[in-house]
């Protein structure tokens, strides 16, 4: 009977404890989260959409600005999944490397920003609960995780522009390489 009066009090303190957890955040990054969201679009309301947009069609230009600055901006102006959909501004060939960009930057940005994927910020917190306990600052953590981000995602970009040329060999398909007029 002690076993099973021992296992009911782990169980119940799982939830104790998921609770606190719980708390703690509905009083901590919640709402720090909700006012980056609320911040990031009045900052887009104020500059304008248009002007956010024609941004994303001048990106397309060259590469460092379609798979570095352009995704970067786009995670932290309008998080994730809305991060992807600047991609329709660039000519059919780049966007499956501004995807993968983009997708990671909903990644390597969430830990100094955790606006850009809410749903991601627990696994960060979890590491970073780890550097905390070894009395390390989690904020150089997050931006070492956002530093090398910006150079892996650009990355990312770029070899997928070679290995999207490869599948169109392959398939015999040709994307196009014009920007679309809006």
């Amino acid at each position: 009977m002690d076993a099973i009066v021992y296992f009911a009090k782990g169980f119940m303190y799982l939830f104790e404890v998921g609770g606190n957890t719980f708390v703690s955040w509905v009083t901590g990054i919640i709402p720090k989260v909700l006012l980056l969201l609320v911040f990031m679009n009045s900052i887009i309301a104020f500059i304008g959409q248009d002007k956010v947009d024609r941004f994303a069609k001048f990106a397309s230009r060259n590469v460092i600005l379609a798979y570095g600055v352009l995704p970067f901006l786009s995670a932290f102006m309008l998080g994730n999944p809305m991060a992807l959909s600047m991609g329709k501004f660039l000519p059919e060939r780049m966007k499956p490397s501004y995807y993968a960009s983009a997708s990671y930057h909903c990644h390597t940005n969430s830990g100094i920003f955790p606006h850009i994927n809410v749903g991601e910020i627990f696994i960060y917190l979890g590491i970073a609960n780890g550097i905390t306990t070894l009395g390390l600052d989690p904020t150089a953590l997050g931006l070492r995780y956002l530093l090398v981000g910006l150079v892996m995602n650009f990355f990312a970009g770029w070899v997928t522009d070679f290995t999207t040329k490869i599948v169109m060999r392959q398939q015999g398909i040709e994307l196009s390489n014009q920007l679309k007029a809006n």
